[in-house]
């Protein structure tokens, strides 16, 4: 069954514990109120007004939710093989009009992992088979349908260099079948909207027939939603900074397994990384130089990162695992937690409401057993915009109000 959540409409104070707000300074004790599904107030001097139930994190530790900017939730199913696979349009190399919001089922079990592991924001993507494959989708983890959890559609246009679109249309000795295939693709994908869009904005006056590719990726040209460029190797990442220095789009590498060979570029352009997988094997070249200690070697050259984990292909519920294990390897401690909360919000645009514990945010956040970078803790609550969705480690389906 579907988590729901709604917003919630009680006052809530959130007393005790560590409070880890990302923005601003760790306190002890204290309080969090919380009105109408926001944060009105914080600190460790907030008085609690009567009349207010309270929520006792005495000893435990409270943080955003956590938020995984590159999933495959709803589309590609835990536990439904064929049947809950609709990851790819494979049928053609250009779909910049399908959307991952048309195939998500929102009682995959991998939303109840989810929220399980803290993790209570994602962007579910379409795959990596096209060299354009589809629109985004931000969602909240819980709700009876993805309509209720959608929290900004499109938040991005999928795109992929390297391997996958080479290996599906090479197999079939179509086109694109290597890699300047692939790029001449997106170049030419770009072109067309850009010739589409002045019709529309400077032509005779006569009606243009519409066309939802270009539409799609007329989005793109006009800087209202990210580029998000599937990239591993370093040759491909420069491709993709390429392409962004023609076309002008707010690019976002998602990946980037060998992004810190090109460190220094990345970060001059201002260019986020969304690193991940980072707990799976070397299964294909382009993954030879996959590594934990990656995050920190992006992060010391001054390229803001997010950490991801491409569920299914790492369990959701895992995010935490992998910043830990990369502050293992040399991620300093705040990044990492910056990388699963602040950072993935900002890519997402939703910086404004979900990333930080703040007055007039929404109240998404967790409360965990100890430190969230310690493997061996756990969510024992969770609210999404002030609705109680996981209460002593198992779900908790919101109340209608």
């Amino acid at each position: 069954m579907a988590l729901e959540a709604t917003t919630g409409k009680g006052r809530l104070a959130i007393v005790g514990g560590r409070v880890l707000p990302i923005v601003g300074t760790p306190f002890e004790g204290g309080a969090i109120l919380i009105e109408d599904g926001g944060i009105t107030a914080l600190g460790p001097d907030i008085p609690v007004p009567d009349g207010v139930d309270r929520f006792d994190a005495g000893g435990k530790v409270i943080m955003p939710g956590l938020v995984d900017a590159h999933v495959h939730l709803g589309v590609h199913e835990e536990a439904e093989g064929w049947a809950g696979q609709d990851t790819n349009e494979m049928t053609n190399p250009v779909t910049p009009h399908v959307r991952a919001l048309d195939a998500i089922n929102s009682a995959d079990l991998g939303f109840q992992d989810a929220v399980s592991g803290g993790v209570l924001t994602v962007n579910v993507n379409p795959g990596s088979g096209n060299p354009i494959g589809g629109q985004t989708v931000a969602l909240r983890c819980a709700g009876r349908t993805v309509d209720e959890m959608v929290l900004r559609a499109p938040s991005g246009l999928k795109s992929a260099l390297g391997e996958n679109p080479k290996r599906v249309y090479g197999d079939r000795k179509e086109f694109p079948s290597t890699r300047l295939g692939t790029a001449a693709v997106i170049r030419e994908s770009f072109v067309k909207a850009a010739n589409y869009l002045d019709k529309r904005e400077h032509g005779s006056g006569e009606p243009v027939e519409r066309d939802l590719r270009w539409e799609a990726l007329a989005m793109v040209l006009r800087r209202e939603i990210p580029w998000r460029q599937h990239c591993h190797r370093a040759d491909d990442i420069a491709t993709a900074l390429r392409l962004a220095d023609e076309f002008g789009y707010r690019l976002v590498i998602d990946h980037g397994t060998e992004a810190a060979l090109l460190a220094d570029r990345i970060a001059e352009r201002a260019v986020p990384v969304l690193i991940g997988p980072l707990l799976t094997s070397r299964s294909k070249v382009e993954l030879r130089r996959r590594s934990l200690a990656n995050p920190g070697k992006l992060a010391t050259a001054g390229v803001e990162i997010g950490i991801i984990t491409d569920h299914p292909v790492v369990p959701i519920q895992l995010l935490h695992v992998q910043a830990a294990l990369a502050v293992k390897e040399g991620l300093d401690p705040a990044t990492a937690l910056r990388a699963i909360t602040l950072t993935p919000a900002r890519v997402l645009g939703l910086d404004d409401r979900l990333g930080s514990l703040a007055p007039g945010k929404a109240a998404t956040l967790c409360i965990w057993s100890g430190d969230p970078l310690d493997v061996r803790s756990r969510v024992e609550a969770a609210w999404i915009d002030g609705r109680q969705v996981l209460d002593g480690g198992g779900p908790a389906a919101a109340q209608g109000s």
